[in-house]
């Protein structure tokens, strides 16, 4: 497989197709990081059009020796970041998880699990959005990049600038509230913490 450095390498060559199968490779996982900081999928569609071209403008400036990805989200986080500073509205909630590779449900489902336990499992991920929805911007973000991206605790400080304290703070207060949060929607805290379960009855 193209390594990441590689497509860069050849893109800055001038190999459109070579910038083109970054954008293919990246394109779900900056859409779904943009859209569940500002809440609002046409607005995150924009936005991470624009953070593409942004990546495609900056190109040479991509250090080979650095993850390809922490360079792009951090493209991504400045953009998001400024739109909200703008006074950019957290308006439609998210109520769906993408298909692939974007669910909130960070737990992987188990490949000989019942239809039932199936089921489950997704209204469980429904419910994680919704919790999603009431963390702070920078709280989303780190629960996304740490729980969904698999990214470090080093790579979320340097797509967000933010010392490894901060970082492990957030995540802590996230967890925190994503548990108060599936409490009040009927799930046990274990299930916040990613274990699944069925919902508590009335």
């Amino acid at each position: 497989m193209v390594t990441d450095a590689e497509l860069v390498a050849g893109a800055l060559a001038g190999s459109q197709e070579a910038f083109r199968m970054l954008v293919e490779r990246f394109e779900r996982p900056v859409f779904s990081l943009v859209a569940r900081m500002v809440q609002d999928p046409a607005t995150a569609e924009d936005l991470a059009q624009e953070v593409f071209v942004k990546a495609f403008r900056r190109l040479d400036s991509y250090d080979p020796g650095r993850k390809f990805a922490s360079w792009l989200f951090k493209i991504a986080h400045n953009t998001t970041i400024d739109y909200l500073r703008r006074g950019g509205a957290e308006t439609v909630p998210l109520e769906a998880p993408d298909e692939e590779g974007g669910s909130l449900l960070f737990v992987l489902a188990d490949p000989v699990e019942s239809p039932l336990a199936t089921a489950e499992r997704h209204d469980l991920a429904r419910a994680l959005e919704r919790a999603m929805t009431g963390l702070r911007p920078d709280y989303r973000e780190a629960v996304i990049l740490f729980y969904v991206e698999g990214a470090s605790y080093q790579d979320i400080c340097e797509v967000t600038g933010l010392p490894l304290g901060t970082v492990k703070t957030n995540l802590h207060r996230a967890r925190k509230e994503l548990a108060r949060a599936m409490e009040a929607l009927g799930w046990s805290a274990a299930a916040a913490g990613g274990e699944t379960g069925k919902p508590k009855g009335p």
